[in-house]
Formats: C-alpha cells, sequence, structure tokens
C-alpha cells in the first residue's frame, strides 16, 4: 500500500460554505458546509485525479506564502 499527500487549500466563501482546492492538479476543487465534508469531497475529486493523470504532468506545488498589498482610501 503506499501513502500519498497532498497539498490543500481552505477557504470560506461568503455564503459560509468551505472551498477546498489541491494546487496539483489543474480544476481540483471542491466544497462542503463543514470542513469535514469539504475534506471528504476533495479526496473523491483527488482520487479521481490521481486516476487520469500522470505523475509527471503534475503541477509542481512551490508552498504558501502571504503577500501583503498597502490600500489606500
Amino acid at each position: 500500500m503506499q501513502r500519498l499527500h497532498f497539498p490543500i487549500i481552505i477557504e470560506i466563501d461568503e455564503d459560509g460554505y468551505y472551498i477546498v482546492s489541491c494546487p496539483l492538479f489543474k480544476g481540483c476543487h471542491s466544497y462542503g458546509e463543514t470542513i469535514d465534508s469539504a475534506l471528504e469531497n476533495i479526496k473523491e475529486v483527488i482520487e479521481m485525479c490521481v486516476e487520469e493523470t500522470k505523475i509527471e504532468e503534475l503541477n509542481k506545488f512551490i508552498g504558501f506564502r502571504e503577500l501583503e498589498l498597502v490600500q489606500y482610501a
């Protein structure tokens, strides 16, 4: 059995839904009313992406950074 680890990004939208994305795959997004349901949903989407994508074709995830912008009123 091989264990694979994938980075995910979790956001919350204006309606309170949790939006999850896996940046290794193009278009790999899902959502849920709770974080747990969103994670279960993205797990299913990632499993489909793994079946359809060759390892060489994966996006290269470098990391997460925060960028500061100054906004003038």
